[in-house]
């Protein structure tokens, strides 16, 4: 014995645990494929040592097939629409973690019991937790069972909690006042989002946190302004410093025209506004506010002209600034006056200048406009705002267990679904209705369980054509909607099988659709339709050649019919006309007459034929008893190569091109044979125990047409075999037409 092995016996901490046995599989035998059969939940549990190679598809797509898609968006973790093994084998092993066992996965059902779950590992017990935290809240105290159901519709009990872990708050969901009124100038002011719970809007922690920090920008603004030094007139400073720069560039521009006109009087008309330019004014319905008005100076110029505050001279566009300014700035520091010296002017400039100052570096945020007590009192606010949403956001914990819950309980449901529909085609081929069976279609007399939803016909086409079966892609329609299925023939005849037909197709839910066939590919269904289709051919190709030589004699007989009415109906012009006026008939045309070499070559010709039909049906006739092996050679050389084709098609008809087009991934070829073909397309039969009461009053009669044709036959026989003297060779002396025969002794 080892030391391992001895440690390992003794239980010393020196030991190696043995490593697991392998697990062992069972398979069935399905379309020439091996296909794993799931006993138990260990089989789940385990199937990631389950050989990709023997999983039967490798890849189906979330839509277009008969299953939940939320279920499948959950295991599509990747979201690109299609479910591959590793996302397969990561929801089972996900499942399996947070259950005692793992065979409650194939139960279904979609209901799960507390006790199920693990709770002695951290995933499963906060499951539990949070399913009796759902069970409380729906008022069922005293179950544990949880049903898909409990929680499928969480979203309209989360509109309804005042915390739904979304993050965002509404002006709905504090109870102070005060509140309310901030979230509401939050959202003014910086925009909203929508709640995803509910209906209506709110705001989110990054949206707070930038409306907060604006205010509190503008707190520290106003606070900067407490400086005695800036407030000449206190409190009424900051309006007195608004109202002056409001004027400031007009007022400046002014002065500054009086002065050039006080340099040189010869500028004074040339800083005036010009006639042309009132002329232009003149010729449109004039605004005191007018752009062009504002842009006029604010008084005329003359050389030490004071700027008048009030009166007709004063600019009428900005009259009512001009007042503001008065009032607010010049009457409060100068007194009461009705016109502004340039030296005045500089002094309310200087007085003012600091304040002016002050104001220019305000933040240029949305809450510019606010006055400081309104500042103050939503910044208040900014910690209880901000422990709302925290409280939100910590709920978010709630709804992932929550979305947790609801995966497992679909994995309950619908994994062994999945299972048996993509690592093993069970469904199938057990005929239990596989995921990708789009439903029935009814067509032609018989019904079609073999169909498959198809997004592009002419693409799905291409590949599907190399599955070796009559496919029949067809448009449904019904109550304005449209969708486009392929159904695969699988049995009966495909003789009336055409583009145009209509039938009805029943899809999974129960539902009528209105169904016609817009394209067709034609392939074998059976050996016994491909023995008659060189005979069926034939009769068609005869018939279009008897309709195609009637067609034409038809149009000779109208061709005739015609120039005889012509001539009919101009018969009385033709009898009253002048015989001298009349046109000279053309001479008759010499009576042709038959040559005696070509009536003697053509009997010649026909005696040849005739002697190598008699020939040949002579040397038929010689064989005797091998007649019917003759007969049953040629009906193999006619039909033989027809079946060949067809056996070997049917050989290879499968199922995997066809899944392959719509978007799957089929590891195996899955062959659909005969017997499977048989059941997937039944053709109509008077059910078991059922009899016909009366016959087809409409039947066709063939029964004295048949005996004349069979009379004609034999017939036919007996003069070609008399005439070959077959007969004298096998009748009696006496019946015998050599009278010495008949003559002889013992005749």
């Amino acid at each position: 014995m080892t030391e391992a092995t001895t440690a390992q016996a003794a239980g010393t901490p020196g030991a190696t645990a043995p490593a697991p046995a392998p697990h062992r599989w069972q398979f069935m035998r399905a379309g020439g494929v091996d296909q794993v059969v799931f006993r138990n939940g260990e089989d789940i549990a385990r199937i990631a040592e389950l050989d990709q190679k023997l999983w039967v598809a490798l890849a189906c797509p979330t839509r277009g097939i008969d299953f939940d898609p939320r279920t499948l968006d959950l295991i599509d973790t990747d979201h690109d629409g299609r479910v591959r093994p590793p996302e397969v084998i990561a929801a089972c092993q996900w499942a399996c973690e947070r259950l005692r066992s793992a065979d409650v996965l194939l139960s279904g059902g979609g209901t799960l019991s507390l006790d199920d779950l693990d709770g002695a590992k951290a995933p499963g017990a906060e499951l539990a937790k949070e399913g009796r935290r759902i069970l409380d809240l729906l008022g069922k105290e005293g179950t544990n069972t949880l049903t898909l159901a409990d929680i499928s519709d969480r979203g309209e009990w989360l509109a309804s909690m005042r915390f739904n872990g979304d993050g965002v708050v509404t002006p709905e969901t504090p109870e102070d006042e005060a509140l309310r009124a901030t979230i509401a100038e939050a959202m003014r002011s910086h925009g909203s989002t929508p709640d995803r719970h509910k209906q209506t809007a709110g705001i989110d922690r990054a949206r707070a946190e930038a409306f907060m920090a604006d205010a509190a920008a503008m707190r520290d603004w106003y606070a900067k302004g407490s400086d005695a030094a800036l407030l000449a007139l206190g409190d009424r400073t900051l309006a007195a410093a608004e109202a002056m720069r409001k004027v400031a560039a007009k007022v400046d521009d002014f002065f500054a025209r009086c002065r050039v006109a006080a340099y040189d009087v010869q500028a004074v008309t040339a800083l005036n506004p010009s006639p042309e330019a009132y002329d232009a004014l003149a010729g449109h319905t004039l605004d005191a506010n007018a752009h062009p008005i504002a842009e006029l100076p604010l008084a005329p110029i003359t050389p030490h002209r004071s700027l008048p505050l009030r009166g007709t001279s004063l600019n009428p566009a900005w009259a009512e600034a001009i007042a503001a300014f008065a009032r607010d700035a010049v009457a409060p520091l100068l007194g009461e006056r009705d016109s502004l010296e340039d030296e005045q002017w500089q002094a309310l400039r200087q007085q003012l200048g600091a304040c002016e100052g002050w104001i220019a570096s305000r933040p240029a945020n949305a809450l510019a406009a606010l006055p400081r007590e309104r500042i103050e009192a939503l910044l208040a606010t900014r910690e209880a705002l901000l422990a709302l949403i925290a409280e939100d956001e910590a709920a978010e914990t709630h709804n992932k267990l929550l979305v947790d819950l609801e995966k497992l309980l679909r994995l309950q449901r619908d994994l062994k679904l999945l299972l048996d529909n993509f690592v093993s085609f069970k469904a199938f081929y057990r005929r239990e209705g596989a995921i990708f069976q789009a439903g029935t279609l009814y067509l032609d007399g018989r019904s079609c369980e073999l169909t498959v939803q198809v997004q592009d016909t002419a693409k799905h086409a291409v590949l599907a054509g190399l599955a070796k079966t009559c496919l029949a892609y067809c448009d449904c329609t019904r109550q304005g909607q449209k969708m486009s299925i392929v159904a695969a023939f699988t049995a009966g005849d495909v003789d009336f099988l055409f583009v145009g037909r209509n039938g009805v197709f029943y899809d999974r839910q129960g539902r009528d659709w209105d169904a016609t066939i817009t394209k067709l590919i034609e392939n074998p269904t059976s050996v016994a339709q491909a023995f008659f289709a060189p005979y069926k051919k034939f009769v068609r190709m005869i018939e279009e050649q008897v309709a195609k030589r009637a067609a034409a004699s038809e149009a000779g007989s109208q061709t005739a019919l015609q120039s005889l009415a012509g001539k009919v109906a101009t018969a009385d012009q033709a009898a009253g006309a002048d015989p001298a006026k009349a046109p000279a008939k053309p001479p008759l045309p010499a009576t042709s007459r038959v040559d005696v070499g070509t009536v003697a070559a053509i009997g010649v010709a026909l005696g040849s034929i005739s002697a190598v039909l008699v020939g040949i049906f002579g040397k038929f006739i010689d064989l005797g008893q091998w007649i019917p092996v003759a007969l049953v050679g040629i009906v193999i050389a006619i039909s033989g190569p027809s079946m060949l084709i067809a056996w070997l098609k049917l050989r290879q008809r499968s199922l995997g091109p066809i899944l392959d087009a719509s978007g799957w991934a089929i590891n195996g070829r899955m062959k659909v044979n005969v017997r499977l073909g048989g059941m997937l397309s039944q053709t109509a039969h008077v059910p078991p125990g059922a009899r016909r009461i009366a016959p087809d009053p409409y039947r066709e009669r063939h029964g004295l047409t048949g005996a004349v044709a069979a009379a004609c036959i034999v017939g036919a026989v007996a003069v070609l075999a008399w005439r070959m003297d077959w007969l004298d060779e096998r009748l009696p002396p006496q019946l015998q037409h050599d009278p010495a025969a008949a003559s002889a002794p013992g005749a």
